[in-house]
């Protein structure tokens, strides 16, 4: 066999990972939620989750912006998305949270009143503007494993089958809110934004690899 034989038949070189960082309040729901669609799509895809869990929505703001400027702004860095997941819920400067991220170009999965709702979202529409409290009862009714007095962690693993179906029914979440004239009300979750994102980067990531 020739150099120039071995040569070209060199291994393609490996694509590097389309890192996601999540920065979210919740320390059991939000990073199992997480974690489970991370699994789901590393196994086709170079994808990697970054879970933060930090605190209440200005802290998880002024964290997630400060990772946005840390990039070093070489081409894989500038790949790399950062989102902030926080509730309405009663959270004191929650308005001035989501403009410090739409400032810094972080982007926004926020949920009114609270992260459940997304998941209610698997299992199916969901249109009652109850509290926090209500909404969880709710889920426990869908999910008996999810206990809202304890750690609060569903099976992840199987809501997230379920993930596309949940994007669909939140953006009609949305749109009545839209025409209802109270954008964000409750019930509302964007996080639908932040689950296409990571489907969509990891396709990209699995297409990369296999050329």
């Amino acid at each position: 066999m020739g150099r120039s034989d071995s040569l070209s038949r060199r291994p393609a070189k490996r694509q590097p990972l389309r890192r996601i960082i999540i920065f979210c309040e919740g320390e059991n729901t939000e990073p199992d939620y997480f974690r489970a669609l991370e699994r789901k799509y590393k196994r086709q895809a170079l994808i990697a989750l970054e879970i933060v869990p930090v605190g209440v929505p200005m802290t998880i703001a002024q964290r997630a912006s400060a990772r946005m400027k840390q990039r070093r702004g070489n081409s894989f860095d500038e790949k790399d998305q950062v989102w902030a997941v926080f509730d309405r819920d009663e959270h004191p400067n929650h308005e001035a949270a989501v403009r410090m991220c739409e400032q810094n170009r972080v982007g926004v999965a926020r949920s009114n009143p609270c992260f459940e709702v997304w998941l209610i979202l698997h299992e199916r529409e969901f249109d009652r503007p109850d509290g926090r409290h209500a909404v969880q009862r709710y889920l426990k009714t869908l999910r008996p494993e999810y206990d809202p007095d304890k750690n609060k962690s569903c099976d992840c693993d199987h809501l997230v089958k379920s993930v596309e179906d949940a994007e669909a029914r939140a953006a009609r979440q949305l749109a009545l809110r839209d025409r209802e004239g109270v954008p964000f009300g409750p019930p509302s979750t964007t996080v639908g934004h932040l689950t296409a994102a990571i489907r969509e980067a990891a396709q990209a990531a699995g297409r990369l690899s296999q050329r």
